[in-house]
């Protein structure tokens, strides 16, 4: 169970499954938001808690069998897109401006985002993404306000 949800039902065994993980995240919000256009707060934060615990337990138990960080290891990557969309309303064009953001500062790991990466076990695999999604939510946040998107 723990394998299946660490690589998101198998993406993380494809080549750019990082990338492939986000994407279908992206498809995934598109859809749930688009029978549901109101962002609620509660639910969507509580959804985002969820993926994050059950990430990061994940991550955790497949440490011992695949090692540190392996890059079969996805759902670290949903959750960083989900930390990144949480509380945006959702459009194509925001989807997309999120998924590059989170991406650039999930490859890059600028301001303290690989620092992350040295925390023990799936807290570690879980906290660099996380950091990435806050910072492409702040950028995508400023964004919708300011009526870029």
């Amino acid at each position: 169970m723990y394998k299946q949800i660490a690589s998101v039902l198998g993406i993380g065994y494809v080549k750019g499954g990082g990338t492939v993980a986000a994407v279908v995240t992206c498809l995934a919000l598109y859809l749930a938001r688009a029978s549901q256009p109101t962002v609620l707060p509660w639910p969507a934060s509580l959804l985002t808690v969820g993926v994050l615990a059950l990430g990061t337990l994940a991550a955790q138990r497949m440490e011992p069998h695949w090692g540190k960080d392996s890059s079969r290891v996805v759902i670290d990557e949903v959750a960083g897109m989900w930390v990144t969309m949480l509380l945006v309303p959702v459009t194509g064009p925001r989807l997309l401006v999120g998924l590059v953001l989170f991406r650039f500062f999930d490859i890059a790991k600028p301001l303290f985002i690989r620092n992350m990466e040295q925390m023990p076990g799936g807290v570690g695999v879980m906290m660099d993404d996380v950091l990435a999604g806050v910072y492409a939510n702040l950028l995508l946040q400023a964004g919708v306000r300011l009526g870029y998107f």
